[in-house]
């Protein structure tokens, strides 16, 4: 059974995680109409993704005896300066939630949730690797300058992208 206080920190971050797929929902949307079709798929990806981590959140919370809440949702920004800066936001998107998932995980240790901290312990993994690739992008970006050939490059091989974290299990394990 979840405590109240656990069960409303989980509904915020269920929202957090709703609007985190409508922000990428929002970059796929912009790098579509700027015929940047790569980047577009990895972020319609991303949205997806973020839909998941939501679902999960929901489904954990009613299992425990909550109430999940679906709540209103901020609407997301729709237009960028720039595919560089697209991708600032969404490393700055990622550590807002990485910030929210630690405090999520220390509420659930000061709550003796001990259930709830092991069930938070895949969404730390995830927010490492999650900050490592929108790093790794950043980087690849930073070395494209302004080329228009490598941004074709970038644009073509974003889909195939991996990023293997620390968090990562080990091969085999």
């Amino acid at each position: 059974m979840l405590s109240k206080t656990i069960e409303t920190a989980l509904n915020k971050q269920i929202r957090i995680e709703a609007e985190s797929s409508q922000v990428y929902l929002a970059m796929a949307v912009w790098a579509e109409v700027k015929g940047l079709e790569g980047i577009s798929n990895f972020m319609y990806d991303q949205s997806d993704e973020e839909r998941e981590h939501m679902l999960k959140l929901v489904k954990f919370v009613n299992e425990r005896g909550g109430h999940a809440h679906v709540s209103e949702l901020a609407a997301p920004n729709v237009s960028f300066d720039s595919f560089r800066q697209m991708f600032e936001k969404l490393l700055e998107h990622e550590i807002y939630v990485s910030e929210s998932i630690n405090e999520l995980v220390h509420i659930s240790l000061q709550e003796k949730d001990y259930a709830t901290h092991n069930f938070l312990q895949w969404y730390v993994a995830e927010q490492i690797e999650e900050e490592a690739t929108a790093r790794t992008i950043l980087d690849k970006i930073n070395m494209i300058g302004d080329d228009k050939g490598g941004l074709y490059l970038f644009d073509r091989d974003i889909q195939q992208l991996t990023v293997v974290s620390s968090a990562a299990p080990e091969p085999g394990a």
